[in-house]
């Protein structure tokens, strides 16, 4: 991936939607032919020249320290996940952050944990989100990741791709929003890794929509939520998630859906679960 041209319009994109009244950035009297704030307001707000900014923006900067990011980070009012993809892509990695793109293996008693998760989808994602491990439940809720061919037992491939993925999600274009975040947070993190590389090319040439997501320069992990489900054999529900990190496997996570105790949506689900049969599934 281009690392410059990904700094420059993901900053350029989290000027834009700030206003410069709510900062506190001195009305100057010129007219603003666009959007958001300007670098040299970013600069003055971050404590910087305007010059050093610009280079940072344009991938120029070169090894941009962790105070220097901080300051950006509050001057646009990044989040935390934000200011972490910031860091990321300016090849400043968190103290906690080990690179490396070593095989992705899931340990065996991931294995059975999911194994016994019988009235809970669950499914372990990887880089570039990649289904690593499935359960019997998450395949008759999502799709059958195990049938798929290998390269293609991906959570982004299925929800961008896949036409039933559109149907089952009541709210595709959210969902398609927030996975194609997803991706930005691993560019950041892996911008050497060609197999997310080629992933993304796949998705600009299969989902129409994928480029007007991307281009939002928005990020996202996959930490917790609701989803709003019309299956074509539990009817319509909605599922809220959990994530949860695997520990001595940062680029692992343990995605679990369920339904709110006692709701309409937790009995279609068990229903669901009734209809299946149990044994997990690697990928």
């Amino acid at each position: 991936m281009d690392r410059a041209a990904e700094i420059s319009a993901f900053l350029r994109s989290r000027r834009a939607r700030i206003s410069p009244t709510t900062l506190g950035a001195p009305f100057d009297g010129r007219v603003r032919r666009v959007p958001g704030l300007r670098r040299e307001e970013v600069a003055r707000l971050a404590g910087m020249s305007p010059d050093y900014y610009t280079r940072i923006e344009q991938g120029r900067g070169g090894a941009v320290s962790l105070e220097i990011i901080d300051s950006i980070a509050l001057a646009l009012r990044l989040d935390t996940v934000e200011r972490n993809h910031l860091l990321n892509l300016c090849g400043t990695p968190l103290p906690h952050h080990t690179p490396g793109l070593e095989p992705q293996r899931v340990r065996p008693g991931l294995y059975d944990l999911l194994a016994v998760m019988e009235s809970v989808p669950a499914i372990i994602l990887g880089r570039r989100t990649d289904v690593l491990a499935s359960n019997r439940l998450a395949r008759a809720l999502m799709t059958d990741f195990e049938a798929l061919p290998a390269p293609h037992r991906n959570y982004a491939r299925f929800i961008l791709l896949d036409p039933k993925a559109r149907e089952l999600y009541r709210d595709w274009e959210q969902v398609g929003e927030q996975t194609t975040a997803m991706l930005h947070l691993d560019v950041g993190r892996f911008p050497e890794d060609r197999q997310l590389a080629e992933l993304i090319a796949d998705l600009r040439a299969g989902c129409p929509e994928f480029t007007r997501f991307w281009e939002d320069q928005n990020v996202h992990e996959k930490d917790q939520g609701e989803i709003r489900f019309n299956h074509p054999v539990g009817g319509e529900f909605v599922l809220h998630y959990q994530t949860l990190l695997v520990p001595g496997e940062a680029d692992q996570s343990v995605c679990t859906y369920y339904g709110a105790p006692g709701s309409s949506s937790e009995a279609a689900l068990a229903r669901l679960a009734g209809m299946t049969t149990s044994s997990p599934a690697s990928a």
